[in-house]
């Protein structure tokens, strides 16, 4: 098994990141107008109240120094982000899952914010954004979810556009402008920036071609798993390292066939960790054991070598978490030996 740490950012490339925009931010003018995932917002001040549906979209919040404005939050897959256990504590959970239409508007939100558009989107479990619009709530959606993405079929959507952190960045400072916390924002990104560029360098030599199969989960063990395609976080995550994806798919989460992934033999397989448990291979347990008994994945050369990166799932979504992923898998590549 590969052991894959999260590093810390370097702090001289932090540095340099914050040093490129220092020039404080004019405040936020209201009423705010902007643009997202196709509707037009109109905010008369910050919201002081907020219902976020969706774990990345709750830790922005968090790392913008807002949690004392999140009424209420929903849909989780793992634990949030260190440091903020005692803010999360503090914030109503609605629903591990899908929360429902009446328990959001019970919290009295003046926004909504939304990870993904299968909880509050066109055809939403939850709600669609002109149900909120009725009663006067708008709701911000993730570019992530909606930029370069279509919806419209259901499930977890198609991309038509290879998925970028720079979406994620720009989901961090449309909600610093909401909430007149722009430099905060501009701090955060400057972070991120930062890890990334950090985790890139250590392994700037990647030994001969390095490929990899991320697996989400399976909705049941006999049946094809749910792995990554090549324009969503997981591919971003493998082109940013240099790293090939042997799903040559544009689906954010297709179904693939042990015995497929078997023949494209990657080097490396990443599996995904989370607290979720809709699935039984949510379970990083069962992912485990699935992959050393199974009579065609237990052949595959990553499984007898051990070259098994566990991955926090979140990390595996178009996330805030997506930098983590990148950090992951650079040290687990570096541990291997993949890489100089």
């Amino acid at each position: 098994m590969i052991h894959a740490r999260i590093p810390s950012a370097v702090a001289g490339a932090f540095a340099l990141a914050l040093s490129s925009g220092s020039a404080l931010a004019a405040p936020t003018q209201y009423p705010l107008t902007m643009e997202n995932c196709g509707t037009t917002l109109t905010f008369a001040k910050a919201p002081e109240r907020t219902v976020s549906i969706g774990q990345s979209t709750t830790e922005v919040l968090y790392l913008l120094g807002l949690s004392n404005r999140v009424a209420g939050t929903a849909l989780w897959v793992g634990p949030v982000l260190k440091g903020y256990e005692e803010a999360n504590a503090k914030v109503k959970r609605l629903a591990d899952n899908d929360p429902s239409f009446e328990s959001v508007v019970a919290e009295r939100p003046d926004l909504v914010t939304t990870q993904f558009q299968w909880q509050v989107g066109p055809e939403g479990v939850v709600a669609t954004p002109e149900q909120f619009g009725e009663l006067g709530i708008p709701v911000y959606t993730s570019p992530a979810d909606c930029i370069g993405k279509d919806n419209s079929s259901g499930g977890d959507g198609v991309r038509t556009a290879s998925f970028s952190m720079d979406l994620v960045y720009q989901e961090v400072m449309d909600l610093a402008r909401i909430y007149d916390v722009e430099d905060r924002g501009r701090e955060v990104v400057a972070e991120l920036k930062a890890r990334e560029t950090a985790a890139k360098a250590k392994i700037a030599g990647l030994t001969g071609e390095v490929s990899a199969v991320f697996w989400f989960s399976s909705a049941e063990l006999d049946i094809d798993p749910y792995v990554a395609g090549r324009s969503g976080a997981p591919g971003a995550i493998l082109s940013t390292l240099g790293v090939r994806n042997v799903i040559d798919s544009q689906e954010e989460w297709p179904t693939v066939g042990w015995e497929t992934i078997a023949r494209a033999d990657p080097t490396v397989i990443v599996a995904g960790r989370m607290d979720r448990r809709r699935f039984p291979a949510d379970d990083i347990a069962v992912k485990l054991k699935f992959l050393h008994e199974d009579p065609v994945a237990s052949l595959m050369p990553a499984v007898k070598e051990n070259r098994i990166v566990e991955m926090d799932a979140q990390a595996m979504n178009p996330t805030i978490r997506t930098i983590e992923g990148i950090e992951v898998l650079a040290d687990a590549l570096q541990k291997a030996g993949l890489a100089k």
